[in-house]
């Protein structure tokens, strides 16, 4: 049974709008984006909750508001027990070194004028009391070799290393303040397959060593199904499906998630060829501007009138699994 001790993360109808303005000088707001759309989430000490949808989804922006990156429009978000609206300047920035954050493109996450020790080393300019009694020296060789890259090279720009390599780099920036809670924004999108693999890998094992709770934000099931305890499915700002990530992988119950399952390639290439695509049609609707009632409803195959009038609450299938979806798949819509 979970208690709160066990949650370290919790956001409850969490928004962000965007205004659409008109006009050089004096600006008119004509209208707004609702990126984040009353999300609901949490995340639990030790594991993985993945948020999963194409791009434009909110996914990314969800991520940046649980970090206090951006102000929330609307809703709550705690970490560790604390509200974030209610923290002043100095206590956020004594909450940053429990939460910390893994950016996607490791091409431009790193400035190119500084070595690999500045960079690593940065968190503790912000934050001596790190080092615990460690000379900053000292203390970024050690995340060097944590995250699997030789400590001599800490004096090195970032163009002398592999994407790989680079990656890893962000992952021992981030690592620094010895965080509990890590936000990881695509952070294996950028690179080839078999480097993917590797830092997938490497952030399982650092998981494990310190207890780390991961928000992973990504598009692909695939990647997501090596990492994940849990998933939650975004669509135009809204969580459409959510669940242990077995139940998801193996009874997805909105016809989104079944879209997303379908192009994720898997490793059977006999069960891949029998397989059937699920192809969406048309394109992701305006976030400007939304459907009514049920925002997949342009798209999906089984809408049906109800879907255009009223907007579907996400609904428990079982204490583990809920869908938003008027007319949930079942396991005999998958057969």
């Amino acid at each position: 049974m979970t208690t709160s001790d066990d949650v370290v993360v919790k956001a409850v109808g969490l928004k962000r709008l965007y205004p659409i303005t008109k006009g050089i000088l004096f600006k008119k707001k004509i209208g707004e984006v609702r990126a984040v759309d009353g999300v609901d989430l949490q995340l639990l000490r030790g594991e993985t909750l993945a948020l999963v949808g194409e791009s434009g989804c909110g996914k990314s922006t969800t991520g940046r508001l649980l970090m206090g990156l951006e102000p929330a429009d609307g809703g709550s978000i705690s970490v560790l027990g604390d509200d974030l609206a209610e923290l002043n300047s100095r206590q956020m920035r004594a909450k940053r070194r429990d939460i910390q954050m893994i950016l996607q493109d490791p091409y431009t996450s790193l400035n190119p004028r500084m070595n690999v020790a500045t960079i690593v080393g940065e968190p503790f300019a912000i934050h001596p009391e790190a080092l615990a009694g460690r000379s900053r020296s000292e203390a970024v060789r050690e995340l060097m070799d944590r995250v699997g890259l030789d400590p001599s090279m800490v004096n090195r720009y970032p163009h002398q290393f592999s994407g790989g390599q680079r990656q890893r780099i962000g992952v021992a920036r981030a690592l620094a303040l010895r965080p509990q809670i890590i936000v990881a924004d695509e952070p294996v999108s950028a690179l080839d397959v078999s480097v993917q693999a590797q830092v997938m890998n490497l952030l399982l094992d650092l998981q494990q060593e310190m207890g780390l709770s991961y928000v992973f934000v990504s598009h692909d099931l695939a990647v997501v199904r090596q990492i994940a305890d849990r998933i939650s499915v975004m669509y135009l700002g809204r969580i459409v499906e959510t669940g242990e990530a077995g139940s998801v992988y193996a009874a997805p119950a909105h016809p989104y998630t079944s879209a997303l399952l379908s192009a994720a390639p898997i490793p059977d290439p006999a069960a891949q060829a029998e397989r059937e695509r699920i192809k969406l049609s048309g394109e992701l609707p305006d976030p400007a501007d939304p459907p009514s009632g049920c925002r997949f409803r342009t798209r999906c195959w089984k809408a049906q009138e109800l879907c255009a009038r009223e907007e579907p609450d996400l609904v428990a299938l079982s204490p583990s699994h809920s869908v938003a979806c008027h007319f949930p798949e079942t396991p005999d819509d998958a057969n």
